[in-house]
């Protein structure tokens, strides 16, 4: 059975999700891919795994890095489960690039697609956690925030990222 609840974040509501194994979704209110793998049938209410997310959450949005990991369920592919787990190892005020990532699992293979590991970090549906807002395109640009880049650049900004060399793109301006 999948559980959800609601956490009030100083960036908008957020719907979190979980089943008896750990977190399965953390979305923006309204952000693209908005609860796309929550079941029809889940029931509203905060279970262990939930008020542990909230928790973390509540460390995360005090500016502090949080030195606990609620447990954690995302469902994916094997290709999204190894994204995924390189986006855990992104240290908090850090930032990797697409290609960077794609290099790493590239590792004995000829090549890697960048856009590849950009489809799999765009649907990572557990965001903030997993840290899929750490990373940024290869010109430095801010791109490929599924809760929007005015989230991604508050996110960054929270965690004290050095932000002199990034690429912020304007309302509207086309990357």
């Amino acid at each position: 059975m999948v559980y959800t609840c609601q956490y009030q974040s100083p960036m908008g509501d957020i719907l979190l999700a979980a089943d008896e194994i750990g977190l399965t979704g953390l979305w923006f209110v309204g952000q693209k891919y908005f609860a796309n793998i929550l079941p029809d049938e889940h029931i509203v209410r905060e279970t262990p795994i939930l008020a542990e997310s909230k928790r973390w959450l509540d460390v995360y949005f005090s500016g502090e890095e949080p030195n606990f990991t609620p447990p954690l369920h995302p469902i994916g592919s094997a290709f999204r489960q190894e994204v995924w787990q390189i986006l855990l190892q992104i240290p908090y005020g850090q930032t990797t690039t697409y290609g960077e990532i794609a290099a790493q699992l590239a590792d004995g293979m000829d090549h890697m697609s960048a856009q590849a590991v950009g489809g799999a970090v765009g649907h990572n549906e557990v965001s903030i956690i997993i840290p899929c807002h750490r990373v940024v395109g290869a010109n430095g640009s801010l791109t490929g925030y599924a809760g929007g880049i005015d989230k991604k650049v508050r996110l960054l900004e929270l965690e004290k990222t050095d932000m002199t060399e990034f690429f912020i793109p304007k309302r509207g301006t086309a990357l």
